[in-house]
């Protein structure tokens, strides 16, 4: 079991390395836009007489269309309409695909990165262990206490982050719950702090797995 945690975690370091290199590899800038801007805010922060505190509006959560389910390895799940899930495991090793017991998938678009990864683990009741796995350290950081639930009888972890991947989704949110002999983990990146819960929610709610 823990030379399987040991992959899955090398797959997810090769997940995140590819997102960050396609992120490197977007367009740069127009440098006669931004650096007129940057003089601007320059001059916008030098000090004046403080103004009267006013309140600051939460940001809005990005519209997601969440029809998308994704159904394989004898579990589904939803997801948003406008991306797919790829199998990460065989596209590393053609030889050792995702399975039953255990597997990684990704998903991106321009606004949006999500993972999940399984693990084969009969008798387990508590998912903490694989939410730990797919939080990467230096890169992945947890904001507040998790949540633990119980949904349709499955142990559910969630807790918000915030994602050091790519400047472009700063935010994100990551879960992991139990269900048959089986515990799954996800996480997302997303442009504001707002659509992870939603994003997670909403994935649950279409989640079946054989048990």
């Amino acid at each position: 079991m823990f030379q399987n945690l040991y992959n899955l975690a090398m797959q997810i370091k090769a997940v995140l390395l590819l997102l960050i290199i396609l992120t490197a590899c977007a367009p740069q800038p127009d440098a006669a836009v931004q650096i007129p801007l940057a003089v601007a805010s320059t001059l916008t922060a030098l000090p004046t007489n403080a103004p009267a505190p006013i309140s600051t509006p939460l940001p809005s959560p990005t519209s997601f269309n969440l029809a998308g389910l994704f159904c394989e390895y004898q579990f589904c799940i939803g997801h948003p309409v406008d991306i797919a899930f790829y199998d990460v495991s065989a596209q590393q090793n053609p030889a050792a695909p995702s399975s039953y017991s255990q597997g990684l998938l990704a998903a991106y678009s321009g606004n949006l990165f999500i993972q999940i990864i399984w693990q084969l683990a009969p008798g387990a009741s508590d998912p903490n262990f694989l939410l730990d796995l797919i939080l990467e350290e230096g890169i992945d950081t947890r904001l507040g206490a998790p949540s633990i639930t119980s949904i349709r009888n499955m142990n559910v972890i969630s807790i918000a982050i915030a994602s050091a991947a790519t400047s472009l989704l700063p935010y994100g949110g990551a879960a992991a719950w139990t269900c048959g002999d089986r515990v799954f983990a996800w996480k997302v990146y997303t442009p504001d702090e707002s659509s992870a819960p939603a994003l997670f929610d909403a994935a649950l709610a279409r989640f079946i797995c054989n048990r």
